[in-house]
């Protein structure tokens, strides 16, 4: 693989002005009630559609450690085809991958947008909805410099 410039290094004020707002999101969902196992799943769920190596393996790393059930992960791509997933992360990947496909979608459709506010209260809809934002910007930061995968020990 070419070796390629991180856009990170040299860009350490933007980088932290991500995670600042990476870290007031998390909070937000935090105050609004939304689990933190959906929020991972949302940033998996975009990593997977944006093709983020690195990013995969963090969330899945870090959603693994915090206890989540491996076979979630193991068919989140095909999420629609099973009843592993509850209502609030049915809609929150939905909206994931609305708006991670924005382009191609050019909106949020308008039942997509009734289903998840039939199970979130506002402030959880905003909250969703900005963590997606932020991982579709960490994806678009780490992945044009094709980080390496860190070591991991079973």
């Amino acid at each position: 693989m070419t070796k390629r410039i991180s856009i990170i290094d040299g860009m350490s004020g933007a980088f932290g002005a991500l995670n600042t707002l990476a870290g007031e999101v998390a909070k937000a969902a935090a105050d609004a009630g939304v689990d933190t196992k959906l929020l991972e799943l949302v940033k998996i769920r975009a990593s997977q559609l944006n093709g983020c190596a690195y990013c995969l393996d963090m969330h899945t790393a870090d959603t693994l450690a915090d206890g989540e059930d491996p076979r979630r992960l193991h068919v989140l791509a095909a999420w629609r085809e099973t009843d592993l997933y509850t209502e609030q992360e049915r809609a929150a990947l939905a909206l994931t991958e609305v708006l991670t496909r924005l382009p191609d979608t050019n909106d949020v459709p308008d039942d997509v947008y009734e289903y998840a506010t039939s199970v979130f209260t506002e402030a959880q809809y905003q909250a969703v909805v900005w963590m997606v934002m932020v991982i579709n910007g960490y994806n678009r930061v780490v992945l044009p410099g094709h980080p390496k995968l860190p070591t991991r020990t079973a």
